[in-house]
């Protein structure tokens, strides 16, 4: 019998292989940011679950790594995080003396590498299904409601992020909403400016080139220092022009992290808008003129509708990259889960690191998944009504 190998199942089977066997599968601290102490799969786990886990992942990497259906190699990838998910928690409590409070068990390096590879070969096999739009929002929706399961169960409970979260929810709610209103509210800001100045932009040449500059310049400046040169004229401001302090205007805070975000969303927007516009058809601009139609009705109607779905790609790139900037501005109060990544640092505690870091990218991954399904939906609508 002759075996033929799946190029990225040979990837997927190497980094199993070496999670399950070389790296650490847990970590346990006596306390908060003492030195942790690995354990492998079988130190971390009662023996006979970590035999099955062990059986689990080496299975699903012969799977990965073999030529096999997309339907089995969907199962095991399903079947491997899930079992990672829940015995993880198991390690949490196996490990933790009983009574103590202080100890933290976290996942080590070969917890991750797992979660990565079996995440990556589900990836592959939705990629190779090819599912619709909604298909991709429905497993999306899927994996949040086992996560959120598993966190309301109380099965990660004894983990150490989870911990950490437990003494400080009140404040991680309050923060969370401060990042999401930072991430959101700089994208309307920035939409509603962008948009028609890539439209002017489109429609005066002379302009785009200027504008263009301007707004590149403003790219590349560090987002620490750009947060950094907003102080001292915001600061002016809030000291010099009447009820601007009320309003929230201050040279530290949440006003100079809005108005850097903002800054930040303006190009992918503008150009956007500019190359939707540009690659409009001229017969349909043309078709719309003899239909009698005004250069108003004509943006409206007409080449608005066909640019959307380059526009709605630049939103899609502002909104991830809103939505990890936003950590940054916890360095100038501005709030947002980057408090806790920063606190975390200064403790030297890393769960605390994650307690931030992990909510973030949770945001902005799901965030990708959604504006990706919205955009293949509306150009699809778009070939639609072109034929």
């Amino acid at each position: 019998m002759t075996f033929r190998f799946d190029k990225l199942g040979v990837v997927i089977a190497a980094i199993v292989a070496y999670a399950a066997f070389l790296a650490p599968f847990a970590t346990f601290r006596a306390n908060r940011i003492v030195p942790g102490q690995a354990r492998s799969i079988f130190e971390a786990l009662p023996s006979a679950l970590g035999a099955l886990l062990l059986a689990v992942v080496i299975v699903g990497g012969i799977i990965a790594l073999l030529r096999t259906p997309l339907m089995l190699r969907l199962a095991a990838s399903v079947v491997a995080l899930a079992a990672l998910a829940i015995v993880i928690g198991t390690a949490g409590g196996f490990l933790t003396p009983a009574g103590d409070t202080f100890a933290r068990v976290a996942p080590a390096s070969g917890f991750w590498l797992l979660i990565f590879a079996f995440t990556l070969l589900l990836a592959d096999v939705l990629t190779r299904l090819d599912l619709a739009p909604w298909g991709r929002v429905g497993v999306l929706a899927v994996a949040a409601v086992a996560v959120g399961a598993l966190l309301f169960s109380g099965s990660w409970d004894t983990l150490s992020i989870l911990k950490e979260y437990s003494s400080r929810s009140d404040s991680f709610w309050a923060e969370g909403s401060k990042h999401i209103t930072l991430a959101l509210g700089s994208l309307a800001a920035a939409v509603v400016v962008g948009l028609p100045l890539g439209i002017l932009c489109h429609r005066v040449e002379p302009l785009r080139a200027g504008v263009m500059n301007v707004l590149n310049i403003i790219q590349t400046i560090p987002s620490i220092a750009l947060f950094g040169l907003l102080i001292a004229p915001l600061g002016w401001v809030a000291a010099h022009v009447p009820g601007a302090a009320a309003a929230g205007i201050r040279g530290i805070g949440t006003a100079p992290a809005f108005v850097a975000l903002f800054l930040y969303s303006l190009l992918p927007v503008v150009a956007n808008t500019v190359v939707g516009l540009a690659g409009v058809p001229r017969a349909a601009n043309d078709a719309a003129r003899g239909m009698g139609m005004t250069d108003r009705q004509r943006l409206l109607d007409v080449e608005f509708p066909l640019a959307f779905p380059v526009i709605l790609t630049g939103i899609r790139i502002v909104l991830v990259q809103n939505i990890g900037l936003a950590t940054i501005a916890a360095l100038i109060g501005g709030g947002g889960f980057g408090v806790f990544v920063f606190q975390g640092v200064g403790q030297t505690a890393m769960d605390l690191v994650l307690l931030g870091a992990v909510p973030t990218v949770a945001l902005a991954f799901a965030a990708a998944i959604i504006l990706d399904a919205v955009i293949e939906m509306t150009s699809t609508k778009r070939r639609a009504d072109s034929e």
